[in-house]
């Protein structure tokens, strides 16, 4: 990976299109970097405050960059940050002190997490590992070590010195054609014809082809100007530094010692020479309103050093004080000398928000970034503007991945607020956001509750898991199902299994509303669509097809179930509201788009007495030779006109049934009625997960995404390059076999379970990582999907990394049920 792409081939300044960066924090700084690295020289810079220290975030940030993460976009950001600020000094002064890092454990569940967490890092790439007590006070000599139980240790994490980077960056930048104005207070964004044209200030105009956004907490301000909604919470966060310490008297350098974060009190530290900065999470949170903040004249009127910089409150910090002084004794010899509030952003999901604007072509957004994770973004988005894409996954911080009904203000403040919180709990994969729920609930949300649903929380939608009504089912299990520890028992029931039993052997309704349904019509459609995805649409109305929706280079976007309805009349299955932005931006006059899920709703009906239900309900043939698999009409289930699909994700007999959600409630009750004497069941997505797993079916965002390519992910049957163009053909074309493989794996003990993200090492060295995984419970084994280098033949060994325990599995062969299609197809 290299720092800087200098080996870029360079446009001429005459043909570099202009753009202007509105911010010069480390976010603006890093991307006017990579921007004229590329070629990209006609940049402009634009700060409201002085240079180099604006007042924004940047001008306050402690620099902490711990690289390890369940996100590994998030972890990929900040691998990139470290490297390349390792790379720059400004004035003698490097930009990255890499003094390592060191996350303690004061209870035995930080503990277990810090090997989990162990595990993620080797699964990302970062060198670490749990350290014992002795280690961490031999790390961090200042620690009472009889409120330690361990330590999880990153030698090459460390303290990146943002207002120098930003300086390295900025002179870079400058060498090669940019320009940075501060004292240019933004007042307006021009446009014309759906595109950006200029940026307003109040000392002139600058004309521009491209505008990016990286004013970090201005960011809703600088969006609403553009016309764009910016989905982010500015919220403060204490930081105290305290009087000089007698043991780190005479420090030459600014820090020696490991960043330290005590989480279990959500604290954090680090070293300026003989002091010491407290970071502080455990307040309550602290909302602060974009447009209310003052700009960095006004800010120094009223007091304050700077915008970012807001009174501290010491009433918030008597408890944190009380923590620090219990974990580090020296503290308790020493007051605090400054503190303050300083504020930075936070989204819904505590991901960064990136990307163009469809609203306003042009329009760029870089906000919600960290220090950690600056120069990656940077990279990032550069790349997205100047070659068309990321070279890394970024789908989810791509700006459009919120769904309407997440883009409340009330909304993103309280999520913003809980994500504050939650900076350091230990936070399961399924854990639930609290609140606001429920906030969007199918037709069928009443019957659910009348059934004990429990119910989990994605993208607003109450999703059912299980059913506490079929609790009765579990003693049909007998012996069969192994007990779990703690943390793969959190969120999971028995039930599930007897609900997964119940779809193989009878019929089970599934609740899938949430899943995204398009709209596209216009006399355009087929066209559209066919030069769009990679399988032929070329079939007969009534025909249902798998495809997928690829990127220039062949990496995967999305996967698609694209139903002709009629001539002209399509209904698409899609994964996310980005799949509709995508579209949107390529569709010609004449086709329409738009998205259906609100107003629509859909019940699976699944298992081998799936026909036996749904037959006598309707006056059409669903026998298999009247209604084959991968077909679609328009009928009625009883009173209710539905469009039904013969598809299964489960690897059953059965029918996805989808009908307006006014009418979504008739048709649950019209199906249970009939299937009482059946015996038919609500399922929910535990279950559902499984027999999914079980049948190798995908998952885009989790098994696949745009770095990988079909024959990588084990889905090139949904590609004829024989149909004519699409996009992503070409390159496709010139792939060479790929090196690394979806892998799908058998855990070889029966009580073993994984759940996703662990390292799976073979031959004793980390060689990847887990997708997805789960219990199959027809297999009587756990199931989990790997990228692992290719050719692993059916049978070899490897382990899955699991709290620090070497868990073995076995390479399989898929499908690994029913690999002759016999259930679906009967």
């Amino acid at each position: 990976m290299s720092a800087t792409p200098e080996d870029r081939p360079h446009p001429s300044p005459e043909t570099s299109p202009r753009v202007v960066v509105i911010g010069a924090g480390i976010v603006g700084c890093s991307l006017a970097d990579e921007l004229t690295a590329r070629g990209w020289t006609d940049v402009t810079v634009l700060e409201q405050g002085p240079l180099p220290a604006p007042g924004g975030s940047t001008s306050h940030a402690p620099g902490l960059v711990f690289r390890t993460s369940p996100s590994k976009t998030l972890t990929e950001f900040a691998r990139y940050t470290v490297e390349k600020f390792g790379s720059l000094s400004h004035d003698g002064v490097p930009c990255f002190e890499p003094v390592g890092g060191l996350e303690l454990a004061t209870t035995p569940e930080r503990l277990a997490d810090l090997h989990r967490r162990a595990g993620l890092a080797s699964a990302r790439g970062v060198r670490g590992e749990v350290v014992n007590t002795a280690r961490c006070k031999e790390l961090w000599p200042l620690l009472d070590e009889s409120v330690v139980l361990g330590g999880f240790h990153t030698p090459e994490d460390g303290l990146a010195r943002a207002l120098p980077a930003c300086r390295a960056q900025l002179d870079r930048a400058t060498a090669r054609g940019a320009r940075f104005l501060d004292r240019h207070t933004v007042t307006g964004i021009e446009r014309a014809d759906g595109r950006v044209t200029g940026v307003i200030t109040d000392r002139g105009v600058f004309p521009a082809d491209h505008v990016v956004s990286a004013a970090g907490f201005w960011g809703p301000v600088i969006g609403r100007m553009a016309g764009v909604d910016v989905p982010l919470q500015p919220l403060a966060h204490q930081y105290a530094r305290t009087r000089p310490l007698p043991e780190l008297s005479g420090a030459s350098r600014e820090a020696t010692l490991p960043i330290l974060r005590f989480q279990d009190a959500d604290l954090y530290f680090r070293e300026h020479h003989d002091r010491i900065g407290i970071g502080s999470y455990a307040h309550r949170p602290l909302p602060v309103d974009p447009f209310g903040v003052p700009g960095y004249d006004e800010a120094r009127g009223r007091g304050m050093e700077m915008p970012s910089s807001y009174p501290f409150t010491e009433e918030d910090w008597a408890p944190s004080w009380a923590d620090a002084r219990r974990l580090v004794p020296a503290l308790r010899e020493v007051e605090v000398e400054s503190g303050f509030n300083g504020v930075f952003s936070f989204t819904p999901d505590g991901m960064p928000v990136l990307g163009e604007a469809r609203e306003l072509r042009g329009f760029w957004l870089a906000e919600a970034v960290w220090v950690t994770h600056s120069a990656g973004v940077a990279r990032a988005v550069a790349e997205w503007m100047v070659d068309g894409r990321p070279s890394i996954d970024v789908h989810d911080c791509d700006v459009t991945r919120f769904e309407e009904a997440q883009r409340s203000p009330a909304y993103v403040c309280e999520r913003g607020s809980q994500q504050f919180v939650e900076v350091y709990d230990v936070t399961h994969p399924l854990q639930p956001m609290e609140r606001p729920r429920p906030l969007r609930v199918s037709p069928f949300h009443a019957r659910q509750e009348q059934l004990g649903a429990f119910f989990l929380e994605g993208g607003g939608w109450e999703r059912p898991h299980w059913y506490e009504a079929n609790a009765p089912l579990v003693a049909s299990l007998g012996a069969e199902l192994p007990e779990r520890d703690p943390w793969s028992a959190r969120y999971w029931s028995p039930i599930a299994a007897a609900e997964a039993r119940a779809t193989r052997e009878g019929v089970a309704l599934y609740d899938m509303t949430p899943l995204r349904r398009l709209e596209v019509t216009g006399p355009g459609a087929l066209d559209f669509l066919d030069r769009m995805t990679t399988n032929k649409l070329r079939k007969k109305p009534g025909a249902v097809t798998y495809t997928l929706l690829l990127d220039e280079t062949g990496g995967i976007r999305s996967d698609l179930t694209v139903a002709r309805l009629a001539e002209d009349h399509f209904q698409v299955g899609a994964n996310s509201p980005a799949d509709l932005d995508h579209l949107l931006r390529h569709a010609p006059a004449g086709v329409h788009l738009r998205d259906i899920t609100s107003g629509t709703c859909c019940i699976g009906v699944w298992g081998p007495l799936a026909r036996a239900l749904v037959q006598p309900l309707t006056g059409d043939d669903f026998s298999h030779e009247g209604f084959g698999y991968f077909r679609a009409r328009r009928t009625h289930i009883g009173h209710v006109p539905v469009t039904a699909m013969r598809l299964s994700y489960v690897g059953e007999l059965g029918w996805e049934l989808y009908t307006t959600a006014d009418l979504g409630l008739r048709l649950w009750d019209t199906l249970w009625e009939a299937g009482r004497e059946l015996g038919v069941i609500a399922a929910g997505r535990s279950a559902f997960h499984s027999l999914r797993l079980e049948k190798g079916y995908r998952a885009w965002g989790t098994d696949m995404t745009a770095e990988h390519t079909p024959a990588e992910a084990g889905v090139g049957f949904a590609v004829r390059m024989d149909k004519g163009g699409f996009v992503g053909r070409d390159a496709l074309r010139d792939r060479p076999e790929p090196t690394r493989r979806l892998t799908p794996l058998l855990l070889d003990d029966p009580a073993a379970v994984v759940l996703g993200s662990e390292p799976v090492s073979v031959d004793g060295t980390t060689a990847g990582y887990v997708t997805s995984a789960g219990y199959g419970y027809t297999l009587g084994r756990c199931v989990a999907y790997a990228w692992l280098p290719a050719g692993l033949a059916p049978g070899t060994g490897v382990h899955i990394e699991y709290f620090g325990e070497k868990i073995p599995a076995t390479v399989a062969e898929e499908p690994l049920f029913d690999p002759e299609m016999t259930r679906i197809r009967r």
